[in-house]
């Protein structure tokens, strides 16, 4: 027979195994209106209050009939197409889609979301370091993914699972706990002013002259050059192509 509760124990009880029990509601079924009961378990009555006080408090800030919709890849599609998507580059959405949909899911998309934990993700993490890479031409070079790729990854896990925190799916976010790889600083290289004359000079002899230096001044990326719109090329383009060729006649002529 089940021990009596002591006042403003509420719905803790010692059951028949020794072990003390302590029963709240998680939730309300969306279709019966019943009340979801779970339960937590401990050696000691104190120890059952002090768990049952921590997930009485998350039970309150998680919906948690939603929460039970999701694992992490399911969640992942969603946070994808809803936030990640319509704000994001083609390009951009292209990295993110691939990094689930090969990466992410095939590995641990079957986890339920509420249950997502930091080390999960740090397993993540080493497995794609050493066996991330998919084609076979790769593997024999370097079977694993860059640090540069698996921090992205993370970070766009972090998004994700900050936006979950946000609709009360997880009561915080798992990815806080992990040590993503640290990408090492290299130096830039930057080219040398006495190099800049014939580069202009090459430039200017394959009538791509305005294009390279824009990339000279701007520091613009390869494909953030090729990306701009023609119309936003074209404004400035005869203004900077008259003012290569005065740095271009300078150094040939000289001042005047």
């Amino acid at each position: 027979m089940a021990k009596k509760r002591a006042n403003g124990e509420g719905n803790i009880r010692k059951r028949k195994d020794g072990r003390w029990e302590g029963r709240y509601t998680a939730g309300y079924d969306e279709k019966t209106g019943k009340r979801i009961i779970k339960s937590v378990l401990g050696k000691t009555q104190a120890e059952v209050k002090e768990k049952l006080a921590k997930v009485v408090a998350e039970a309150e800030s998680v919906d948690v009939r939603r929460a039970d919709e999701y694992t992490l890849g399911t969640w992942l599609q969603t946070w994808y197409e809803l936030y990640a998507k319509p704000h994001l580059r083609f390009s951009t959405a292209e990295y993110y889609r691939r990094g689930i949909e090969l990466h992410i899911t095939p590995r641990i998309g079957d986890i339920p979301l509420k249950k997502l934990t930091g080390r999960d993700l740090q397993g993540l993490y080493k497995d794609l370091r050493e066996h991330g890479r998919l084609r076979e031409a790769q593997k024999g070079k370097q079977p694993g993914l860059s640090d540069s790729t698996i921090r992205g990854i993370h970070t766009m896990l972090h998004n994700a699972l900050d936006r979950a925190v946000k609709e009360r799916l997880i009561v915080r976010n798992p990815a806080d706990d992990c040590v993503p790889p640290k990408i090492p600083k290299h130096e830039m290289k930057i080219l040398p002013p006495e190099q800049i004359k014939s580069y202009l000079t090459a430039a200017e002899q394959r009538g791509v002259l305005p294009m390279f230096y824009l990339e000279l001044i701007s520091g613009l990326r390869k494909g953030e050059l090729v990306a701009l719109q023609w119309i936003a090329y074209k404004r400035c383009v005869s203004r900077l192509f008259a003012f290569c060729l005065r740095i271009v006649n300078f150094e040939k002529h000289g001042s005047k």
